[in-house]
């Protein structure tokens, strides 16, 4: 290409549209019964052309129904001229009787519906004109003499080592004025009053606990006899040659204690005990176990509040310990390993619930404590004692053997809830905090456990510095 074809001027063509917006110049385009906008004069009219024209000329307004071919009459006939108002449905085919016909006139209200096809009656039949409330749970779609499927309860698992009880139930039923005579009935007053030492309140209120399982009473036999009142044991019921009940002087069936309960019964006779036996269902009911082993004691509450004035002493500082297992367990850690007494705050379970008493084999009342004190005041005694508070925090920077000798000589530890640990406050007002060491696997231990720990150390350190 030489220079002068590439310097002439270039010719732009353009073309002018003529058409409308939106409608094609192409007469082909123009189907379906359209006409063209500007039509051609030598083509010919087509007969769809024609029709959709002769139509559009036959068309009335839009407003004007009054002879409009789909009047609503009550047939929505389309050969007639007749049109009734629109809230006129009298000869309305679709009318609401009962079964909805379409061939009858007859038309009810809208809140009659005895002969209604979709009626609510026990089983939501079609074809019955009988009909009955249906209650709340009843299956529509089966007959009443079919049983009802409701989902299955889910099955909880009841702790072997507690069960749990309607506290206000049992006290209002022990309370009742409307009791049975002595001699008659299986619930007796004396028992109605048994039963009531099977709830917190009924404790507080009575001032009595229930120790339960043979190796407690027997500890309690051996170390506090002065608190027994009374011990229960479960046995079967005596018969005559007839095989009827023998009854006492109140006209009260009377029981045989069952045979392995001997050597406790043999025991409790020595130490000059009251003894009853009752029957295995009235002790089971005494019991806070699945599993009951057949004989329990009723004690007075009562402890020996601990010595703070000895010159070399270990405390335990409880923060809400709610666990009953785990608070027993600190009580026979603490007897081991010579303990000078434990002080339980407040929130903390009671030191003589059952699963307590059971948790520390009945030694609990060996070792001296105090319950439901404030730990800040306790915290603030102990400090004018002269004892060095040591919380054990998981942030702790130091073990408990890297603690100063002489802050040990007089010690409270001070352990907290199972979940949340001890309460910050508390760490913060305390004179050290220690860890355990152990692995990064785990990241806390048991609150029972980590008293176990600390205790065995600090009775080490304790004889070393003697």
């Amino acid at each position: 290409m030489t220079e002068e074809n590439n310097n002439s001027p270039k010719h732009v063509v353009r073309q002018t549209f003529t058409g409308k917006f939106g409608v094609s110049d192409d007469p082909a385009d123009h189907g379906f019964g359209r006409r063209p906008e500007v039509p051609d004069p030598d083509a010919k009219e087509t007969r769809s052309e024609r029709r959709a024209y002769e139509r559009s000329q036959e068309r009335r307004s839009f407003g004007d129904r009054e002879r409009r071919p789909f009047n609503r009459d009550g047939e929505r006939s389309f050969d007639r001229g007749e049109r009734r108002s629109f809230g006129d449905r009298e000869r309305r085919p679709f009318n609401r009787d009962g079964e909805r016909s379409f061939d009858r006139g007859e038309r009810r209200s809208f809140g009659d519906r005895e002969r209604r096809p979709f009626n609510r009656d026990g089983e939501r039949s079609f074809g019955k004109d009988s009909r009955r409330p249906r209650r709340f749970g009843d299956n529509p779609f089966q007959e009443d003499d079919r049983p009802i499927f409701r989902q299955k309860p889910e099955n909880k698992s009841i702790d072997d080592e507690e069960i749990v009880r309607d506290e206000d139930a049992v006290l209002n039923f022990a309370d009742s004025p409307d009791i049975l005579p002595e001699s008659t009935g299986s619930n007796p007053p004396w028992f109605r009053r048994l039963l009531v030492l099977t709830t917190e309140k009924g404790r507080e209120r009575e001032g009595k606990f229930i120790a339960e399982g043979v190796r407690v009473v027997e500890e309690i036999l051996a170390n506090h006899l002065d608190l027994i009142i009374g011990i229960y044991v479960a046995g079967k019921r005596k018969v005559d040659e007839n095989g009827e009940a023998i009854l006492n002087s109140l006209g009260e069936e009377t029981y045989e204690a069952l045979a392995n309960l001997q050597p406790t019964i043999e025991k409790a006779r020595t130490a000059k005990v009251d003894i009853h036996v009752i029957s295995e269902e009235q002790l089971k009911r005494l019991s806070s176990t699945v599993t009951t082993q057949g004989v329990v004691a009723v004690c007075r509450s009562a402890s020996t509040k601990p010595n703070y004035e000895k010159s070399r002493s270990i405390l335990t500082l409880v923060d809400a310990v709610q666990d009953p297992g785990n608070l027993g367990a600190i009580f026979r850690t603490s007897l081991g390993f010579n303990s000078s007494g434990i002080i339980i705050g407040k929130g903390s379970v009671n030191p003589f619930n059952p699963k307590v008493v059971r948790g520390s084999s009945g030694t609990f009342l060996r070792v001296p404590f105090e319950k439901d004190r404030d730990l800040i005041e306790a915290i603030n005694e102990l400090h004018s004692f002269g004892y060095t508070i040591i919380a054990t925090d998981l942030h702790g920077k130091q073990s408990l053997a890297e603690i100063e000798p002489r802050k040990l000589r007089k010690v409270a530890f001070l352990v907290g809830n199972e979940g949340a640990g001890t309460d910050q406050h508390l760490i913060d007002i305390s004179d050290e905090t220690v860890k355990i060491p152990m692995s990064s696997d785990l990241e806390s231990l048991n609150v029972s456990v980590a008293h176990g720990i600390l205790s065995y150390e600090m009775a080490k350190i304790q004889k070393d510095l003697a």
